[in-house]
């Protein structure tokens, strides 16, 4: 793949749309004018559709041949695979947000708590978005798991050591780097970055494959719209025996489809890069867009059943629920 996503003067772009990230009049337009003038679903009561469950993963480390996902929230996991502990996108954070008053808040807490984590071996960072790079949270791991290797996308370093992270690399789409007994490769995304005004772009964003020496592999699609590079994936790190794929976010479509997939474009992309077992984030825990709170997964099981899966591949998790392969 060519560097079509390094932005002429730097900073990074999508290279298959034209847009790399939703303009602030598009922002205003959603909030002002589309949020009052048509009907908003209603959120039911959080009990009638999420649950917290004690994990079940194994401490220190599980065995080198087993591969475990524990949900701790959105887009935050524990991985054990290849004899090591991996974390994605961790977000202990109250809110979704650069302020402690205002913002997402989150509708269920940590599935894990930060300090019951086991030892972390690797920590996998998508892009710098406040719902999936929380300043405490990177501080407080930092403190806590101070020998966790941090493997971040273009740009970001600077960010991690800031906070005390000691060990931390950048990767471009489709470099790669073995951490003990795994291979990681970053992998293209559909996406932006930004935490402020002034900074869109200034970072890049992206997916991670993992591919364990025991033959097991890992799909971890950070946050995107639907992409044609998924075929490319499959082809050079596929097929992927597990993928942790967003479902939700998504609406109103015309704002939010080049930035995140709906539930059938993840199933989409789960059929193009070869998935047998799914597990859907990225919903179920900060309120981001306009569609009601348990709509996801219903979508994202029904495009699943349609599209001739077995039905013991789609794995919905409650928060803090361990599933092993």
């Amino acid at each position: 793949m060519t560097a079509s996503h390094h932005r002429p003067g730097g900073g990074f772009q999508n290279p298959w749309v034209g847009a790399s990230a939703p303009a602030f009049s598009g922002v205003i337009k959603w909030k002002l004018v589309h949020g009052t003038t048509r009907p908003q679903p209603r959120d039911p009561d959080p009990a009638t559709f999420l649950r917290r469950v004690e994990p079940a993963f194994l401490s220190p480390h599980a065995p080198a041949d087993q591969v475990s996902a524990t949900w701790v929230g959105h887009s935050t996991l524990l991985l054990q695979l290849g004899g090591l502990n991996i974390l994605t996108d961790p977000m202990w954070g109250p809110r979704a947000s650069p302020v402690s008053f205002a913002g997402p808040r989150r509708w269920m807490p940590p599935g894990i708590a930060l300090e019951a984590l086991p030892p972390i071996d690797l920590v996998l960072q998508s892009h710098n978005h406040y719902d999936h790079l929380d300043d405490r949270t990177v501080r407080r791991l930092a403190r806590l798991q101070p020998d966790a290797e941090w493997l971040v996308p273009l740009g970001l370093a600077p960010f991690m050591e800031g906070r005390g992270v000691r060990r931390v690399t950048e990767l471009d789409w489709w470099e790669e780097k073995q951490v003990g007994a795994i291979s990681v490769a970053s992998t293209p995304a559909q996406h932006f970055s930004g935490r402020g005004f002034r900074d869109r772009g200034a970072t890049l964003w992206c997916g991670w494959a993992l591919a364990a020496r025991q033959g097991k592999r890992v799909f971890f699609a950070g946050d995107t719209g639907l992409h044609p590079e998924f075929v490319s994936i499959a082809e050079r790190h596929g097929p992927f025996d597990l993928a942790l794929m967003p479902i939700g976010a998504y609406e109103p479509r015309w704002f939010m489809r080049y930035v995140h997939m709906n539930p059938e474009e993840a199933i989409e992309a789960c059929r193009a890069l070869g998935v047998r077992t799914m597990i859907p984030i990225h919903w179920g825990t900060f309120k981001l867009t306009d569609e009601a709170m348990d709509e996801p997964p219903r979508r994202a099981r029904a495009a699943w059943r349609a599209a001739g899966l077995p039905e013991d591949g789609y794995r919905q998790l409650a928060h803090g629920e361990t599933l092993t392969l």
